[in-house]
Formats: C-alpha cells, sequence, structure tokens
C-alpha cells in the first residue's frame, strides 16, 4: 500500500516511521498544516492509496492563547485533507483525542457520546472531526489519550526528568485516563489503513491503554519500573492549576475497534517497559 503521512518529528509519526519506512512521511516545509490548502495539494498530487495525518498542534495549554491557529492547523487542515482524499477515493485516518469530552463522571466514553471539550486544544480537536466526517469520503478517526514514547515530549520523559533533581514529587490524582504507547497507536492506524484500502468500513474509534489509571499511580508505575526511589504525593486536579482545564475521566471504550478491526487496548504497563528499556538503550 503506497502510504502518505503528515508528520515527521512527532510521538506517532515517529513510530510510524519505525514500522512503515517506505511509506511518504512529509514534513512541515512540505506541508504546513497552518496552511491547509498546501495540505490538500500535496494529497491531490500523490499517488497514495491511503493518508493518515499524524501532525498536529498540541500544546493544550498554549492553545489557550492561540486557539485560532490551533484551529487551523487541528481543524480547518485535517477537514482540507479529507476532503482531498475523497477526491481520490482514498481513505482518510486522523488521529484525534479524549479531550474532546468534558471528563464528567466515571463511565468509559464511547464514539457517539455527547462532546463537549473543556478547553481550546480539545475544541480544535472537535472541529477537525467535524471536517472529516463532514469531506464524504471514507475516514476513521482515532481517539486516543496520554500518549507516551521515548521521544519528544511526554510524561514519562517528564517524570524521569524531575526525579533526577527531587525526591519527592506531587502528582495530580484525580484526572484518570489510559497511558497510551505512540507505538501501539502507530501499529493501529497502520492494521486500520490495510483494511480500509481493501474495503473495511471506517468511523470513529477510541484507542487507550489499560487499565485505567490516574497520573500519581501511572508515576509511581514509572518510578517502580525504572528503580527510582521517588515518594509521589497525591494531589487534586484544583492545587495544579493549568491554563487549559483538563477533563477528569478520561477512560476510553475501545469495544468497537475491536468489534470491526479486531484491535486490543495496548497494555500501557507493558507499553511503558518497552520505552524505559529504550530510554536505556539510547543513554
Amino acid at each position: 500500500m503506497k502510504l502518505l503521512v503528515f508528520g515527521q518529528t512527532g510521538q506517532v509519526a515517529r513510530e510510524l516511521q519505525r514500522l512503515a519506512p517506505e511509506a511518504r512521511f512529509l514534513s512541515r516545509a512540505e506541508a504546513d498544516l497552518s496552511d491547509p490548502e498546501a495540505c490538500a495539494a500535496a494529497i491531490r498530487a500523490s499517488k497514495a492509496e491511503a493518508v493518515i495525518n499524524a501532525a498536529a498542534y498540541t500544546a493544550v495549554d498554549k492553545a489557550e492563547a492561540e486557539e485560532a491557529l490551533a484551529t487551523v492547523i487541528n481543524g480547518e487542515a485535517p477537514a482540507a485533507m479529507a476532503r482531498a482524499c475523497a477526491e481520490k477515493g482514498v481513505p482518510f485516518l486522523h488521529v484525534s483525542t479524549d479531550y474532546v469530552f468534558d471528563g464528567s463522571g466515571t463511565a468509559p466514553w464511547k464514539p457517539d457520546d455527547p462532546v463537549a471539550p473543556l478547553n481550546a486544544y480539545g475544541r480544535s480537536k472537535l472541529a477537525g472531526e467535524e471536517g472529516v466526517r463532514a469531506a464524504g469520503g471514507a475516514y476513521a478517526i482515532l481517539r486516543t489519550s496520554w500518549v507516551v514514547s521515548a521521544h519528544g515530549g511526554n510524561f514519562i520523559k517528564t517524570m524521569l526528568r524531575l526525579s533526577e533533581t527531587r525526591d519527592a514529587l506531587s502528582v495530580v490524582d484525580d484526572q484518570i485516563g489510559g497511558p497510551t504507547p505512540a507505538a501501539d497507536i502507530a501499529a493501529t492506524l497502520l492494521k486500520m489503513a490495510e483494511a480500509m484500502g481493501a474495503g473495511q468500513a471506517g468511523g470513529t474509534y477510541h484507542y487507550g491503554g489499560v487499565p485505567a489509571v490516574s497520573w500519581k499511580d501511572f508515576a509511581c508505575e514509572i518510578f517502580a519500573q525504572a528503580g527510582r526511589a521517588v515518594t509521589v504525593n497525591a494531589i487534586p486536579t484544583s492545587e495544579y492549576p493549568t491554563p487549559a482545564r483538563r477533563p477528569l475521566n478520561s477512560r476510553l471504550d475501545c469495544s468497537g475497534l475491536k468489534r470491526d478491526f479486531d484491535i486490543d487496548p495496548p497494555d500501557w504497563k507493558a507499553g511503558l517497559a518497552r520505552i524505559l528499556q529504550e530510554l536505556r538503550d539510547s543513554e
């Protein structure tokens, strides 16, 4: 399958390059997501049999002050890509987020549950979802959560960095979700692209690590696996204010992906072990 991927340096794009090195990966210089029509033109000029958008504006707090730019990159660009894919008759796969929900309750969110983002980033990603669906072509929207890997900026690397100089940390304990290794997201996207290229229908799906955990307990597992003696104190979200509000409940119901593509949610503890080993190997 001839695959075109938007993104080169992000966590998911990096993992896609490992798994599908033969795909064409577009850099920002080749397709700047702040110029949606340039992205559409790149698709029209390609011979791609499927397109994956693994690029996004991901600075959640910064988006509060840059919502217009975030909406162009996360909203208008994916919509333009999806329209170009619809014209060519090729499937378009797009990564979205649990932040389209308001985080209420404790039940895992289903793909058709009402959306109500709490922050500018979530609103920008929701705009992208709506644009992709409206394009009229074959699409798959993959909502995921708490993405981690051995590269880029993420919670695992932040915790390890802080533990270099501190023996005690305070971490939020009332936000619950599923850490999701970028490597597993990449493998899932490739399997979905192959299936959709062969005629499988798409839609909106959820993919998050299991079991659900708090950021505090996630941090405890990171230090346990890394062999670092760090005391982790639990605090509520109210004691860790950020410019963008975060949802308290980021649990995702991943049953649709199992039903339609036979893909199980990833075991994040096993993924964490692989990430820590990769970080050790790179030292």
